[in-house]
C-alpha cells in the first residue's frame, strides 16, 4: 500500500470512529436489568478506542445480564480483542496465539490484568450476537469467548476469517493474497478460518438480539 493509500485508509477509519462514538454506538439497558453494548462498525485501534470502549464496557458492568452486539463489526485490532475481553473476565487469561510464517514466531494474547474502570466481570450471563456480516477480529471476540465458556453465541454462523493475510502485485491487473499467520486458540487447538464461529443457539441475525434478551431473562429467573 502506498502511504497515500495509507493515509486515506487511516482518514476513513478515523472518520468511522468519530461517527460510531469511538466503535461503541449503542449501549441500552433492556428490561429486566439486561445491558447491551454494541461494538462497530470495527474494533478500532486500541490507542485510540481504550477509552471510548472502557467507558461503555464500565456503564453496562452494573447489569444483571451483558448482551455483546457484534452483527454489524468487520472487525480489526488483535489487542482490542484482549482489552474487551478483560473487561468480561475476572482474571487474567490467555485467549489465542498467533503462529507466523515469517521467522516461524509466535505471540500470545491475554486478557489484561487490570482495567479502568469496572468489570463486567466472569459470572453474570454474556451473550454475543452474530451474522454473516461478522468477520476476523470480532470473530476473534466471539470464539475466544465461546470456547472459555464465557459465552453463548447467537445468531448466524460468521464469515471465517482467522487467517491474517498479505497482498502481493503480480501484475497490473492482479494481486494475490497469502495468509501470512494462523491463529491457534489454546482450548480448541483450531479457529474458525472457513468455516466462521458457529452460533450456540442458531436464529436469523435480525432476531438474535429478542432471542439473547429472552434468553437472559430466563436464566436470571431461574
Amino acid at each position: 500500500m502506498s502511504p497515500k493509500q495509507g493515509a486515506a485508509t487511516l482518514d476513513a477509519m478515523r472518520r468511522d470512529f468519530d461517527a460510531s462514538l469511538g466503535g461503541a454506538p449503542r449501549v441500552q439497558l433492556l428490561d429486566g436489568g439486561v445491558a447491551v453494548v454494541e461494538l462497530a462498525p470495527m474494533l478500532f485501534p486500541l490507542e485510540w478506542a481504550a477509552e471510548p470502549l472502557s467507558a461503555a464496557l464500565t456503564l453496562a458492568s452494573r447489569a444483571q445480564a451483558l448482551i455483546v452486539d457484534l452483527r454489524d463489526n468487520r472487525g480489526g485490532d488483535p489487542d482490542t480483542v484482549a482489552f474487551v475481553c478483560s473487561y468480561l473476565l475476572d482474571q487474567r487469561t490467555h485467549l489465542n496465539t498467533m503462529h507466523w510464517r515469517s521467522g516461524e514466531r509466535s505471540e500470545q494474547s491475554w486478557s489484561l490484568p487490570h482495567v479502568s474502570g469496572a468489570r463486567f466481570g466472569g459470572s453474570k450471563p454474556l451473550y454475543v450476537l452474530s451474522s454473516d456480516r461478522t468477520f476476523s477480529a470480532a470473530e476473534e471476540l466471539a470464539y475466544d469467548l465461546q470456547q472459555l465458556g464465557r459465552t453463548e453465541v447467537v445468531g448466524e454462523p460468521t464469515r471465517g476469517g482467522a487467517h491474517p493475510c498479505q497482498g502481493w502485485t503480480v501484475h497490473p491487473h492482479l494481486e494475490a493474497t497469502v495468509p501470512v499467520g494462523r491463529a491457534v486458540n489454546p482450548v480448541s487447538g483450531a479457529n474458525w478460518e472457513g468455516t466462521g464461529v458457529q452460533p450456540d443457539v442458531p436464529c436469523a441475525a435480525a432476531d438474535s438480539l429478542d432471542r439473547a434478551h429472552a434468553l437472559a431473562l430466563a436464566r436470571l429467573a431461574g
